[in-house]
């Protein structure tokens, strides 16, 4: 039976998922893909640099939820560390929010996970050439939505706190007057309308502005 032909240079893809099962289906099935090479495997956001520092994937699919950082915060540092690897941000929940924030972290592409395996592939092609790859629906529904209402600091105040930081650890973290952080904080919850620091968090990650 005659070998599968390989191309000389195959794209060179890193998977963030902490899902074991579900990471090694999508590295199984992009395998399968004559020009696609998984060549790294990580559960965490914040293996992802060291990851693509050894590895120097073309192309990381990031979950968007992953432990340690988050999808969004590993790309804006893949940005930093790894600026020739291009980032495709992976959800099972889209939201408006999201995909500015993704946007925003320099992500290229923005997909829902249970979207065909081929889109898949044909998103990590098209994205090595330089397009920008957003799910369709998303697109349309990030169109009709406002700009999230925070500020970077009040997105940065509510993730330092969301692990019940109080505003000392957090104004030391952020290197910021603690008067200033209780600012934005009280800012964060009014913009959010809810009550405190935790349903403030809460309802900002699920808009997805955080």
């Amino acid at each position: 039976m005659p070998r599968e032909h390989r191309p000389a240079r195959s794209v060179r893809v890193l998977l963030a998922e902490d899902r074991g099962m579900t990471r090694s289906a999508l590295a199984l099935v992009l395998g399968m893909e004559p020009d696609i090479e998984v060549v790294a495997e990580v559960a965490a956001g914040d293996q992802v640099v060291d990851a693509a520092l050894v590895s120097r994937p073309d192309v990381a699919l990031l979950d968007l939820e992953l432990p340690g950082r988050s999808g969004l915060d590993a790309a804006a540092d893949l940005r930093e560390e790894v600026p020739d690897c291009r980032v495709l941000i992976l959800t099972t929940s889209a939201r408006p929010g999201s995909l500015r924030r993704a946007m925003e972290a320099g992500a290229v592409g923005f997909l829902v996970k249970d979207g065909p395996v081929g889109d898949l592939a044909q998103a990590i092609r098209r994205a090595l050439t330089g397009e920008t790859v957003i799910d369709p629906a998303l697109a349309a529904s990030a169109l009709g939505a406002g700009p999230g209402p925070l500020t970077a600091r009040e997105r940065d105040a509510l993730n330092a706190a969301a692990d019940g930081a109080t505003a000392a650890d957090i104004a030391a973290r952020l290197r910021l007057p603690e008067r200033t952080v209780r600012d934005h904080l009280t800012s964060a919850i009014g913009k959010t309308g809810t009550r405190n620091r935790g349903e403030a968090v809460r309802a900002a990650r699920h808009q997805g502005w955080l």
